[in-house]
């Protein structure tokens, strides 16, 4: 066989992308919501409000979590910042049994508007997009337009009516399992929950987006024991104990800053929470310390070619993916902005 001196490189990078874009099949884990359920009839997922005195509790429940698995840290995180802000915004009424979720990040082409009201009862219609655990939980909280063009938050029941799953937009490698899908809304009924603008003036917001935070706090953790673990190998690593010095000086500043909570908890000013910057950048440093990172380096997240709506064959389907956005502003654009 003789080698091919030239070909089409061109022909080449179009196989390459085609592949590297090729929709992805959804990973469904029964038991990430089996434990979500589980945590909940334990009542576990009662955590303390943020800014009310106890915030650092409840990070440190949520680094605990992270620390554990993180794409149940992404279902948990969610379900219990909604249960704090149905609480902040007088609508724990609405909390009853089921698994929640918050998603308040849009790009520009992904808006839900209220096209009718009837009360409290509104009617949406548009697309939302990073919606993690879509497949898998009861219902959601999300950020939608009003008439008067003001940001409002409101409660969906996934069961509803107008209410289609579509995966043609986000997807991502990291907490694959959560399933980040986008959400199309036709006519859905939902329930308004605060005034227009409460998502993001009630007390709690800074210090509940700081709750991200503690997460990748707890998962810097997890990160860090894989080095101590080679680190304790009777054989002497001088190189391996100098990367661990330098993890340890990170995390040790990372958890300086969620402690000052016990001073600040309830008198931060909006836009003055210390914390959400510093352990928010500590697994970053961590992962580019040799041992820290088990599994290498891996692909970012990419958009998905178009394909059909999902039809779940059932109310709440087995598992689901996605570091997806969190927590963003109303309007703001990018996936690294904020919560889905």
């Amino acid at each position: 066989m003789s080698i091919v001196q030239t070909f089409d490189l061109g022909r080449l990078d179009t196989l390459l992308r085609q592949f590297a874009e090729r929709p992805q099949p959804l990973n469904l884990d029964s038991q990430l919501l089996e434990l979500m359920q589980a945590l909940q009839a334990a009542g576990l997922e009662r955590l303390p409000l943020p800014g009310q005195g106890q915030t650092l509790q409840r990070w440190q429940t949520l680094a605990r979590v992270a620390g554990a698995d993180l794409a149940l840290a992404k279902l948990y995180e969610g379900h219990t910042d909604a249960l704090a802000i149905l609480a902040e915004c007088a609508g724990a009424h609405l909390a009853g049994n089921g698994i929640w979720g918050v998603w308040a990040a849009e790009p520009p082409s992904a808006r839900v508007r209220i096209v009718a009201r009837d009360n409290q009862r509104v009617y949406l219609q548009g697309r939302k997009a990073w919606c993690s655990g879509a497949l898998q939980i009861d219902h959601g909280l999300l950020t939608a337009w009003d008439e008067d063009e003001q940001p409002q938050l409101v409660a969906l029941d996934l069961a509803e009516t107008g209410l289609h799953r579509v995966a043609d937009g986000w997807q991502a490698v990291g907490m694959g399992i959560t399933a980040s899908v986008e959400l199309e809304l036709e006519h859905t009924p939902a329930h308004l929950v605060g005034g227009p603008g409460q998502y993001l003036s009630r007390p709690g917001f800074w210090h509940g987006g700081a709750g991200i935070a503690a997460c990748w706090y707890g998962a810097a953790e997890a990160l860090a024991d894989y080095l101590r673990e080679h680190c304790r190998q009777p054989r002497p690593d001088p190189h391996a104990d100098a990367h661990l010095g330098a993890v340890d000086a990170a995390l040790c500043g990372a958890a300086a800053a969620p402690a000052r909570v016990r001073r600040t908890d309830r008198r931060t000013a909006p836009g003055r929470c210390p914390v959400r910057r510093t352990p928010g950048a500590c697994p970053g440093r961590i992962r580019r310390h040799p041992g820290a990172d088990p599994r290498g380096p891996r692909p970012g997240c990419h958009p998905v070619l178009p394909q059909q709506p999902l039809r779940p064959a059932q109310r709440r389907p087995a598992g689901v993916p996605a570091p997806e956005p969190r927590r963003a502003r109303p309007g703001r654009t990018g996936p690294a902005t904020g919560r889905a």
